[in-house]
């Protein structure tokens, strides 16, 4: 009997099941973090593993770091076209019928290429310059007010509220209405009935808000000379300032779930390593220099966002697999971060691996995370004002992590802080 099975009677054990049955789209496996046994027997066993599901049809889930590779690189043959998620994109609102909201990110070149670059300037390493000293009082700001001895939690004190900071920063948003963001992050990323909307029409009416909120934003900036935060860029960019209001709510929804939901996890991830590790916390109690290369890590071993989606342009073959136009991928990064095959021991938390960026947690070729240097700076720069501060960050009760299978972060993380 596994571990999974042993913790929670109700998953089945992933190496007694029959291969075919196994379908590690359930959120339930990631909710209750039961999922590595499913994803090791299918590196082994399936690779490239085909479901056909009553809900989302026909799909392959491809388990391994080169197979997901190979289809995030060549978008010739794997279209982003149509979204990056399984079911209707999590950028969909619905009433009746499904409205789409296009985003860059669900777009083939050419156009994916001319919007991408509109807005990529805000990541640019001069930008990122800028950035630092504003990311680093902020974060500073909110380690000073952490209540000492005694239980807060984690996600919502440090994780969200630093992330939000940082997107109103980059969104030149209000300030006091940041947390509306980090609302409609989750409830863009959310399914309906598990605990943030209980249907499809509230996930449009507040998606709606979200829209009106940044058309008012937007008819300010395009009216204004061009500036450097992402609204203005979006205004101002020939290829831009043209959109539609569904690909505009598209593009909002992109830019703040991947500023919002990928940071915010992998803070709180890198605490919860660090518990489960302490051989690693005292090294890096002991030698602060391995921050840098700590920062992937901590990306690789939490992998925030599971999968991407691919759609097959015509039908190929992805390791031995005859894979049929229209067919569905799920790329699933957090499996290809625990390939042996590529990554050494890849189930340890080493705060010093050699190669620590050779992950897919940011994907490849044309889609690769746009904001990947600015996450791994706002991480790096969060545990080096950790560290001045704190000895420890004890985890100190039961954690809760997201019903999803798509965004695999957390939503409650009990903690105390220990000062040196």
């Amino acid at each position: 009997m596994s571990e999974a099975t042993a913790n929670f009677p109700n998953i089945p054990d992933a190496w007694e099941i029959p291969l075919e049955k196994i379908n590690v789209l359930d959120p339930v496996l990631f909710e209750n973090d039961a999922h590595w046994d499913f994803f090791e027997r299918l590196r082994k066993e399936d690779p490239v593993h085909l479901n056909q599901d009553d809900e989302f049809g026909r799909y392959w889930s491809v388990t391994k770091f080169n197979d997901i590779m190979t289809v995030d690189t060549n978008h010739d043959i794997y279209s982003s076209d149509g979204g990056i998620t399984i079911g209707p994109p999590a950028s969909q609102v619905a009433t009746g019928q499904t409205m789409q909201t296009p985003m860059f990110i669900a777009m083939d070149p050419p156009k994916h290429d001319v919007q991408r670059a509109t807005v990529s300037p805000v990541v640019q390493p001069s930008n990122l310059a800028k950035l630092e000293d504003t990311i680093r009082t902020r974060a500073a700001g909110i380690l000073d007010s952490l209540p000492r001895g005694e239980t807060f939690d984690w996600v919502d004190t440090v994780s969200i509220e630093l992330t939000t900071q940082m997107l109103a920063t980059l969104f030149d948003f209000p300030f006091e209405d940041r947390r509306k963001l980090t609302r409609w992050s989750d409830v863009a990323t959310a399914a309906p009935g598990q605990g943030i909307v209980d249907s499809l029409e509230q996930r449009k009416e507040e998606l709606f808000e979200c829209l009106e909120y940044f058309t008012r934003l937007w008819n300010e900036r395009v009216n204004a000379g061009p500036g450097s935060d992402l609204i203005s860029m979006l205004a101002h960019g020939e290829s831009t300032k043209n959109m539609q209001p569904l690909e505009f709510l598209g593009n909002l929804i992109l830019l703040i779930v991947g500023g919002n939901d990928t940071t915010r996890n992998s803070i709180s991830g890198g605490v919860l390593a660090l518990n489960e590790n302490p051989d690693q916390y005292e090294k890096l109690r002991n030698d602060l220099s391995l921050i840098p290369s700590m920062v992937p890590e901590i990306i690789r071993w939490q992998t925030p966002l599971a999968y991407m989606r691919r759609t097959a342009l015509k039908d190929t073959v992805l390791n031995g697999k005859q894979i049929k136009e229209g067919d569905k991928l799920l790329m699933w990064y957090v499996s290809g971060n625990r390939d042996d095959e590529v990554i050494d021991n890849p189930n340890a938390f080493i705060i010093d691996r050699a190669k620590a960026r050779h992950h897919v947690s940011f994907g490849f070729g044309i889609h690769r995370c746009m904001g990947n240097r600015m996450a791994e700076m706002q991480l790096r720069i969060v545990w080096e004002e950790i560290m001045k501060r704190f000895r420890k960050v004890e985890i100190v009760g039961d954690i809760k992590r997201t019903h999803s299978s798509f965004v695999k972060g957390y939503t409650h993380m009990p903690v105390r802080v220990y000062e040196w």
